[in-house]
Parts: C-alpha cells; structure tokens; sequence
C-alpha cells in the first residue's frame, strides 16, 4: 500500500501549523525532535499545545527559543539540516532550504549560498522544516497532495519594508502551485511553508481514492474573528488504482524546428501537462511534420492549450477526452557512491529517476544502463 498525505489549506499553510496537524495526526513528537537535535541547533525546545478555537480543537507548535540568534545566512541552515542523521530526512529538509536561498538570492541579487535570512534565519524555520519532513517519515508517507492554497491580499511587512501579499519570496517558491483568492487579508502562505511543498514534491490534482486512517488539525498563531484559523491533513492508504478522466491535446506542426519542438515539451509540463510527446508523421503534399500532444486535466487544459498556441503558432488544436488508469506508486531515496538517487516503484516495476542516475553516470564515468541497475537492486534505506 502507498501512504498518502492529503493537505487542506483551509485558511492558508505555515511551516509551524503543519508541523502541528501532523502531529495531531499521530506523527511522535519525539522522532522530530530527535530530527532537529540532530542538526545542532541550541537554545530550543518544541512543545504541541491542544487549542479550542470556533469550536474546533486542534494542535499548535510551539518553539521556545533561549538563544538570540534571529537570523542566520542560508549556507548556515543548509549546513545544519545536512546533519540529520536519515538521510531522507536531511536531503529533503536541505532541498527546502536550498529553494529558500536560491529564491531569495534572484530576489536581492546575492549568491544562494551566501546570502543572509531576516526572518526565516531563525530557529523557527528550521525546526519547521526537518520537523515537517522528520513527521512525514515517521508516518511513513510516501505521496503529498495539497488542495488549493488561498492566497491573502494587503501587504507584509519584512526586513525590507512593507511588500504585497503574497511576498515576492512566497510567489516565486509558488510556481506551479495551485492557487486560489481568498477574502482574509495578510500573509496567508508563507516561504516556509511553500518551500516544503516544493520539497516534498506536492502533487496539487485531486487526491486519489485512499482508506482513510487519521485527520490532524494544526493552529496557526494569528486568530481570526469568523473561522478557525486551520491547516488539516488527512492520511490514509492508497490501495486501488487511481481512475480518472483527462484531455489529450494535439497540433501539427510543418514549420516548427526542433529547438522549438524541445523547448515546447517542458514550457507544457510546466504549464501542468501531465505528460507531453511528439510523433514525426507525413503531411498532405508529403511534407514532413510532427503532431504535438499533451496530457491535461481538466482543470489545467485551458492553460496547456493556450501555451500551445502561443509558443508553436499553431491556428488549430484538438482535444479528446480520455480516462486513464495509474496504479499506485511510491517514491524512495537511495545513496550511490555518495549521491542521492530517488526511485519509482509501482506493482510491477521499479526504477531510478533519469536525472539522478545521470548525474552519477557522469560524475563516475560508468554507463548510465550499470548505474541503472544498480540503483534498482538497492535495498530500501532505513
């Protein structure tokens, strides 16, 4: 079975309320903290309080801190979420990291590695991170799914001054998010929070069918007057294939070269294509051409289609509603000669992630087809 995490934003996502809804879900307290005593860091403690808002009771998280140390330089925090002893753990809590600092270093036009956090410098941020991540491992969950984020309006006031809401940081680390408007005004997403999406890899279609095991509601710090302010996630297992309808769209193409061809297949898959091919095929008058296809959901057709016809000037495109059948997968992360390679596994099939294995591939000189190998014959690693 594959362990699913479903997460409903219900009035925005910070680091610290989803810590708390997977702790008030069942994740032990203790494996997190272990996780972040791991990293070193000194003058904290973490404590989960149960809090009666609106009616609703939930779990809040709260860091204590002893030590003044506001803010630290991204290189600092990388360094320590790096000494987590699982390695799942630490490679995910650093990919977070690392989409922070790149973020904020195109942002104030600074190196990732050196530039300096204000506010997500503190300890919070990274007991939020390696304790989010630490949670997800010990309920063994293998696949996230967030529903739409609702984003707040106004401003926020940082370090640099008053900005608008989302915070430039919050969009940019956004990208490719589901998002919808909401009617609280302020910060209703934060950096932290939207990095470990990105981490974690958040699948933002709709959840599959699951069993469901466990609801856990985690409390934000800001109290609003109509509504609790909630982040809940839902676990459960996912035992049964995930059936679901989708659109096919397609164009041909005679005056598109490939440069343009290659470029078009991942502008697609960022759009929110579920997959993008091109089959070579012979044209009226035998010219040679190409039909381009993408694979959507309904809900992300209509910005597939229009990048289709903005980047390949096609003036047609057709679409075809079809149902496809994915069988349950799950995802894990192994070493090989130091690097770290993540895998698919589904009922009948195992592999290694093309990127990964390549990069090993070139770093050790040996055949991308041995490397593959290998990665598939690893033990699962604790």
């Amino acid at each position: 079975m594959s362990r699913v995490c479903v997460i409903s934003p219900f009035t925005g996502l910070a680091g610290d309320m989803l810590l708390a809804a997977l702790v008030d879900a069942g994740a032990p307290l203790e494996a997190v903290r272990a996780a972040v005593a791991d990293t070193g860091l000194s003058g904290w403690d973490l404590t989960v309080e149960r809090v009666l808002t609106h009616g609703l009771t939930g779990s809040r998280a709260v860091v204590s801190v002893t030590d003044d140390a506001t803010s630290r330089g991204a290189g600092e925090l990388i360094a320590m979420a790096d000494r987590v002893r699982d390695r799942v753990v630490a490679d995910t809590a650093v990919a977070a990291l690392k989409a922070i600092a790149e973020v904020e270093g195109h942002l104030h036009g600074e190196d990732p590695d050196l530039v300096h956090l204000h506010e997500l410098g503190g300890h919070d941020t990274l007991v939020d991170v390696v304790g989010v991540v630490a949670a997800l491992r010990a309920l063994d969950v293998r696949t996230v799914h967030c529903e739409a984020l609702p984003i707040g309006s106004g401003t926020v006031r940082t370090a640099h001054g008053v900005l608008p809401c989302p915070a430039p940081a919050t969009s940019a680390l956004l990208r490719g998010a589901l998002v919808v408007g909401t009617d609280l005004p302020g910060e209703t997403v934060t950096p932290t929070a939207a990095a470990l999406l990105r981490a974690l890899g958040a699948d933002y279609h709709p959840a599959p069918e699951m069993r469901m095991e466990a609801t856990g509601y985690g409390v934000g710090t800001r109290t609003l007057p109509d509504r609790p302010n909630v982040a809940v996630v839902r676990l459960g297992d996912r035992a049964v294939a995930d059936v679901r309808d989708l659109v096919v769209l397609e164009t041909n193409l005679d005056d598109v070269t490939g440069e343009v061809l290659g470029h078009l297949l991942a502008r697609l898959l960022d759009a929110g294509a579920l997959d993008s091919w091109i089959t070579p095929v012979v044209m009226k008058k035998g010219r040679p051409g190409h039909v381009l296809h993408a694979l959507a959901t309904p809900e992300t057709a209509d910005e597939v289609e229009r990048l289709m016809f903005a980047e390949s000037g096609t003036l047609g495109v057709r679409r075809t509603g079809v149902s496809r059948t994915a069988l349950p997968r799950t995802t894990d992360t192994v070493h090989l000669h130091g690097m770290r390679v993540r895998r698919k596994h589904g009922p009948h099939h195992s592999k290694a992630e093309y990127e990964d294995a390549v990069a090993v591939a070139r770093r050790t000189g040996l055949p991308l087809r041995l490397v593959l190998a290998m990665v598939t014959d690893l033990p699962e690693e604790p």
